[in-house]
């Protein structure tokens, strides 16, 4: 009897064993891209977005129709002269590590996105001039300026927070193991093949989990992205082609999730920074010959099938923002030629191109350099590790380089620290002081019609002197299995995993 007995129990033991181990639950979802490091104050990538919307939450955030949203706080107030912004969080909030969000938590990572020698954030909350705690659950912004977008910055990796326990003890190293308040806490990277995060058991809104861990796999090829989601080897896909969206939508077992997106297609010029002082930085008219030389309507409808927006200017003409005095001008190569002869220049005028690799990526640069050659343009196409395209533009390192910016909901996120005089992404090193000062004046009011005038005098110059030629804005394809539920796409591209569950 008692070796009967043993036997059940041992057989109920392994039951449940086995029942655990098919209980657990893993997304595993497809980036386009390996991502730049791991830290809010230091990432600027598009793909790094995306993995810190897994582990780091934000003090706020937005929603479909971009209306900004408590997070890690719960309200803000903005002082009548603008120059003062208070701030309560949520309370009993943890990070990973289980030390507390508590405000002097808060001041510590804020200070640290405007302090730390390498952080990207430093334009983005440039008018903060100092973080006062108010008390154990409450914060206030001091700014130097009224600061319109400030509370947009917040939605985005300026309002994401670090554990100060955490980022003082693992220093330059912390983008290795971060530690933030999000659903997930990290696990393990391996460069270039996972990023593995699990469930982190204290999270705020822990009842909205229901995925025990998130793993990010990079595959660089849209296609292979495609046929692993199909075979049943990735739950979800970011970047879909758009050649792709029919049979994506042909395939009962997948759904298709699109969005307009806030960011835009480039070709930053490297105006200030160009080694070989070549005639693409040196002159504006040789800047915008090639700009006429490119059919950016053809280019939507040969690599897109027609399913991205044409344009001009940093955000879409269906933006609110969007200048409609300065409309996308079609194709003159006539025109170009006369230009390039104006500059004095000897054709063709050859530029290296710098992308990083990918089939989209390759196919719109050729559709470029064809168009470009007919105007007076050899351009050379160089295709760069994703992440190492960064470090080059950074070192200057190149004449065009052409990048996809995912967009923020303000438009100062679009275009203030790409052309701002030394500001941390402009990579071009374009200066002008006229530009500063308008860039500066939209920050200062909150005015909407007061700001569109203020841009349409800066969308003026900068079509002049294009440090950014604009070519598109791109329709966010996201596409999931069947058995994913509860995604919505939002228009910054983002992948949140709050509310995902498997059926």
């Amino acid at each position: 009897m008692s070796f009967m007995r043993l036997a059940i129990l041992a057989s109920a033991v392994l039951t449940s064993l086995v029942g655990a181990v098919q209980a657990q639950t893993t997304l595993r979802i497809g980036i386009a891209e390996d991502p730049d490091i791991l830290d809010p104050s230091i990432g600027r990538t598009y793909v790094g977005r995306i993995v810190f919307s897994a582990f780091c939450d934000k003090l706020f955030d937005i929603d479909e129709k971009l209306n900004i949203v408590p997070q890690l706080a719960l309200s803000h107030e903005t002082s009548a002269d603008g120059k003062e912004m208070t701030i309560k969080l949520r309370p009993g909030v943890k990070f990973h590590d289980g030390e507390p969000l508590d405000a002097e938590a808060a001041k510590f990572s804020i200070e640290r996105h405007m302090t730390l020698p390498t952080s990207f954030r430093k334009s983005e909350l440039a008018s903060v001039d100092h973080v006062e705690v108010v008390d154990p659950l409450t914060i206030k912004l001091v700014l130097k300026t009224p600061y319109s977008p400030l509370i947009a910055q917040l939605t985005d990796r300026s309002g994401m927070m670090v554990s100060p326990k955490a980022a003082k003890e693992a220093g330059d190293k912390f983008g290795l193991h971060p530690v933030c308040a999000g659903p997930y806490k990290f696990v393990e990277r391996v460069q270039q093949d996972r990023m593995v995060f699990e469930k982190f058991a204290d999270y705020w809104n822990k009842d909205n989990i229901h995925i025990d861990r998130v793993v990010f796999l990079p595959i660089v090829d849209a296609t292979v992205r495609l046929a692993n989601l199909k075979s049943g080897g990735l739950d979800l896909i970011e970047r879909v082609l758009a050649t792709d969206i029919k049979d994506v939508r042909a395939d009962s077992r997948l759904v298709l999730s699109t969005a307009p997106e806030l960011g835009y297609l480039g070709l930053t010029v490297n105006v200030g920074n160009d080694k070989s002082k070549g005639p693409l930085s040196q002159s504006a008219k040789v800047r915008q010959a090639l700009d006429l030389s490119i059919d950016r309507e053809a280019l939507n409808q040969v690599v897109f099938n027609g399913e991205f927006t044409p344009g001009n200017q940093w955000v879409s003409p269906t933006h609110p923002y969007y200048q409609k005095a300065f409309p996308v001008r079609g194709r003159d190569v006539a025109k170009a030629k006369a230009l390039l002869k104006e500059a004095g220049v000897t054709t063709p005028v050859t530029v290296d191109y710098m992308i990083p690799k990918g089939a989209e990526n390759e196919a719109v640069a050729q559709v470029i350099q064809s168009m470009a050659a007919e105007a007076g343009f050899d351009i050379k196409i160089r295709a760069v590790e994703f992440a190492t395209t960064f470090k080059q533009a950074q070192a200057g390192e190149f004449q065009i380089f052409q990048i996809n910016w995912s967009g923020r909901i303000d438009p100062d996120g679009n275009s203030y620290i790409f052309m701002r005089s030394k500001a941390p992404q402009n990579d071009g090193g374009y200066s002008n002081p006229d530009a500063d000062k308008l860039m500066e004046d939209g920050r200062m009011t909150a005015n909407v019609a007061e700001r569109k005038a203020i841009y349409e005098k800066l969308t003026k110059i900068l079509l002049d002197d294009l440090p950014i030629i604009y070519i598109y804005h791109r329709t966010l394809l996201i596409a999931h299995t069947t058995k994913l539920q509860g995604y919505k796409q939002m228009p910054d591209g983002l992948v949140r995993v709050v509310g995902l569950k498997f059926k």
